[in-house]
C-alpha cells in the first residue's frame, strides 16, 4: 500500500560518535607460558567485566491455540505473495555482472529483516529462536507460530481485520516500539524531556526527537543513540555487501550510489544519508533497483508531545521539530523496461498538477510549475522486499513515493524517487475479485471495474505526494499527520483526473474505471483502529463521499456510484485536507478526522460481505529467488 510522505523540514543534530580505548594486557615473563595465559584471560575478564551483562533467558508461552494457529496458517487465511523465483526470464535476461550483484543486494535484504525486528520488539529475536528451536523438537504449535512470525515479522502484527495478533502470552504492542525503553510510559516521557529542556539540555533532546535515533535511559534522564552506532555490526555488513555489489554491477551511477549508501551506513552523519538519498533519487535507467527504506508509521510514541502543552510550548521555542523515528526496511529487484515507460508519462503533467493544487500560491512545493519536477519512476520486479517493507501487518508496501519530506536530501536540492512493485499489486486469485464485486459492487458498475485501474490510481496516489505543502507547517499535526497525508495523496489522485484526460493521459472510460475502483476500494472489511494511517483514512473518504452523493450504499446492499460527483468530492476534500495540513494545528486535524472517521451501518454492511467472500487474514511475502541467492 502507498506510504506517507511527511513534508518537514529540519537539520537536526548529529549524533557524535564515541571511540573507546583500546587496553593492551603484558605478559609476565616471570611465569611459565601456561600461568601467562591465565593470567591473560583473568585480567580480560576484570577488564570487560563492567561491560558485560549476563540476560536471563527469556521464557515464552504460545499465546495463540492450536485451533486458532491452525485456522491462520491454513491457504484460505495466509495469503502469499510470490517475488521473483530463480527461473523468472527478467533475472534470465540480467547481464552476468549484475547477477554478481544481485547475490550481495540479497544478503543485505536479510541483514535488514534482523535490524528491523530489533527495531520493532526487543524480544523479537529470543522468541524467533525459541520457536525455531521447539520446531526442530518437533512442536507443531511452534511451527505454525513461527510461520505467522516470519509473515509479520515480529511477535505482535495487525492482522486484515484489524485484530492485534500476538504469538507470545504477556507481550503487548509498545507506542515507542523498540525506538524508546520498554517501561518508559507517554506521560513520563513527556515529563523527562521537560525537566531535559528546563536544564538546558537542547541539544539532547532535539537528538532523542530525531527520526534516526534509539533512546535509552540514562540515569533519571533519557540518551539517544543514533542507529548507525546503534546497529553498527549488521550496517557494517550491509556496507560490506554494497561495496562488493558495486564491483560487478554494469551501470556506473547505480554503483556511485551503492558506494554512497554504504558510506553512509558505516557513520552516524545525516549529510552522508542526504547525499546517498540525493543520488538514488536522480536513478532512472538502472538494471537494477535497491533501496534502504525508511518510513515513520510505527512509532506513536514521538508524535505525542505535541498533545503536551507545556512540553510543546518548550520544544517551539527552542526550535525542535519532532520527527517520528524511521522503522527500516530494504527492496531488491530488477526495473521492468515496460513498466517503466508507462510510469515516465505522467511526469510532464506534474508541473500542471502543482499549480493546481489547492492555495498553491500559499506554501513551498518539491514540484514547482516551472521547473524539473525532480521525480524518477521505476517499475520493479522484486527479488527481495523486507523489514518494514516486507512486514504483513494488515497489508503490505504496494509502492513508495521516498524520501520522505523530513530527509535532509530535499534541504539540499534532491528530488524524490517512486517505486512500484510488480508482484505486490499482481491479482493472484481473479476468483475471488469477481465474488467480491458479485457481493458489494451494484452490477451495473462491473464493467467499469479494472484491475488495472489499482495500479492507474496508486501512480496518482504516489505523485500527489510530491504536490502540496513542503514545509514543515503539518509537524504540528502529531499522530493525524499521516492519516491527512494519505487522505490528501488519495484525493490528489481523483481529484485531477479531468485534467489529465484532457490531455490525454487517462480515456474517458480509464477515468471512470480509477473512480468505480475507488469507490469499490475504500469500503473495508473492518473497523481499523486510529494506529491505521491507511486505513483510517479510507473510512474517511467512504463517509465523505457517500455524504456528497458520490457513493452510496442501496437498498440490496450494493455499492453504487455517481460518477459526475466523484470528481467535485474529491477536489472539495482536496482543498480541506491542505487547509488541515497549512494550519499544523492538532486540534484541526483531530476535529477533521473525528468529523469524517464514522463506522455506520453501511460500512458495517458491507464489511461483513467482504468478510464473507474473502477469509483471508494474514499475508507473507515469498522470495524464492533471494533465498536462492543467499544459500550458504
Amino acid at each position: 500500500m502507498p506510504n506517507v510522505n511527511n513534508d518537514v523540514k529540519v537539520k537536526m543534530p548529529v549524533q557524535q560518535q564515541v571511540s573507546a580505548k583500546k587496553e593492551e594486557l603484558k605478559n609476565e615473563e616471570t611465569k611459565d607460558l601456561s600461568g601467562a595465559v591465565m593470567d591473560k584471560l583473568s585480567a580480560a575478564a576484570n577488564i570487560n567485566k563492567a561491560n558485560v551483562v549476563t540476560k536471563p533467558t527469556e521464557k515464552f508461552e504460545l499465546n495463540l491455540s492450536t485451533k486458532e494457529l491452525e485456522k491462520r496458517t491454513n491457504k484460505d487465511f495466509l495469503a502469499p505473495k510470490v517475488l521473483l523465483k530463480p527461473d523468472s526470464k527478467e533475472y534470465a535476461n540480467l547481464a552476468e555482472g549484475d547477477k554478481q550483484a544481485l547475490k550481495h543486494l540479497a544478503k543485505t535484504a536479510k541483514i535488514m529483516d534482523t535490524v528491523y525486528m530489533k527495531m520493532d520488539n526487543e524480544k523479537n529475536l529470543q522468541f524467533k529462536d525459541y520457536l525455531e528451536k521447539e520446531t526442530a523438537k518437533g512442536n507443531k504449535d511452534a511451527e505454525m507460530s513461527l510461520k505467522i512470525f516470519n509473515a509479520q515479522k515480529g511477535i505482535s502484527g495487525i492482522d486484515m481485520e484489524s485484530n492485534m495478533v500476538t504469538l507470545a502470552k504477556g507481550q503487548k504492542e509498545l507506542p515507542g516500539k523498540a525506538f524508546y525503553p520498554a517501561d518508559l510510559e507517554k506521560e513520563e516521557f513527556h515529563n523527562i524531556l521537560i525537566n531535559m529542556l528546563e536544564n538546558g539540555e537542547k541539544e539532547e533532546v532535539g537528538k532523542i526527537l530525531n527520526q534516526r535515533s534509539i533512546v535509552e535511559r540514562d540515569g533519571d534522564k533519557l540518551k539517544a543513540v543514533d542507529y548507525c552506532d546503534k546497529f553498527k555490526e549488521e550496517f557494517n555488513q550491509i556496507a560490506d555487501e554494497l561495496e562488493k555489489a558495486s564491483e560487478t554491477s554494469t551501470n556506473k551511477d547505480f554503483n556511485e550510489y551503492l558506494k554512497l549508501q554504504a558510506k553512509a551506513l558505516r557513520t552516524a552523519d545525516p549529510m552522508l544519508d542526504a547525499v546517498a538519498d540525493k543520488k538514488w533519487a536522480t536513478l532512472q535507467d538502472t538494471p537494477l533497483e535497491y533501496t534502504i527504506t525508511r518510513e515513520q508509521y510505527a512509532d506513536r510514541m514521538t508524535g505525542s508531545v505535541v498533545e503536551n502543552p507545556k512540553l510543546n510550548k518548550l520544544l517551539n521555542e527552542a526550535g525542535i521539530v519532532p520527527q517520528s523515528k524511521d522503522s527500516l526496511g530494504c527492496r531488491v529487484g530488477i526495473v521492468n523496461k515496460q513498466g517503466t515507460d508507462d510510469l515516465l508519462k505522467i511526469k510532464q503533467f506534474l508541473p500542471m498538477l502543482a499549480e493546481k493544487m489547492p492555495h498553491a500560491d500559499k506554501y513551498k512545493q518539491t514540484i514547482t510549475g516551472d521547473g524539473d519536477a525532480k521525480q524518477t519512476m521505476v517499475d520493479v520486479d522484486l527479488v527481495a522486499l523486507t523489514g518494514d517493507g516486507g512486514a504483513y501487518r494488515g497489508g503490505v508496501t504496494l509502492a513508495e513515493n521516498l524520501p520522505n519530506g523530513d530527509k535532509m536530501s530535499l534541504q539540499i536540492g534532491g528530488g524524490r524517487r517512486n517505486v512500484y512493485h510488480r508482484q505486490i499489486r499482481a491479482t493472484s486469485q481473479p476468483e475471488k475479485l469477481q465474488k467480491k464485486l458479485d457481493a458489494v459492487l451494484d452490477p451495473k458498475f462491473h464493467k467499469l471495474y479494472n484491475d488495472e485501474a489499482d495500479h492507474w490510481f496508486t501512480i496518482g496516489h504516489e505523485n500527489a505526494h510530491s504536490l502540496g505543502p513542503k514545509d514543515n507547517c503539518d509537524a504540528g499535526l502529531g499522530k493525524y499527520r499521516n492519516i491527512i497525508e494519505e487522505n490528501k495523496a488519495d484525493m490528489g489522485a481523483l481529484a485531477f483526473l479531468d485534467d489529465l484526460t484532457e490531455k490525454g493521459m487517462y480515456t474517458k472510460e480509464q477515468k471512470d474505471q480509477i473512480l468505480v475502483n475507488f469507490a469499490t476500494n475504500t469500503f473495508l472489511k473492518s473497523k481499523p483502529t486510529m494506529d491505521q494511517a491507511h486505513r483510517v483514512r479510507s473510512v474517511m473518504q467512504a463517509n465523505y463521499f457517500m455524504k456528497e452523493g458520490a457513493i452510496d450504499v442501496n437498498d440490496e446492499g450494493k455499492i453504487t456510484v455517481n460518477l459526475e460527483k466523484m470528481v467535485p468530492t474529491a477536489k472539495k476534500m482536496l482543498t480541506e485536507i491542505v487547509e488541515v495540513q497549512m494550519s499544523g494545528d492538532m486540534k484541526k486535524a483531530e476535529d477533521y478526522v473525528n468529523r469524517n472517521f464514522e463506522w455506520g451501518e453501511k460500512n458495517e454492511t458491507i464489511a461483513k460481505k467482504l468478510r464473507d467472500v474473502n477469509k483471508t487474514l494474514n499475508g507473507v511475502v515469498e522470495s524464492p529467488l533471494a533465498d536462492e541467492l543467499t544459500k550458504d
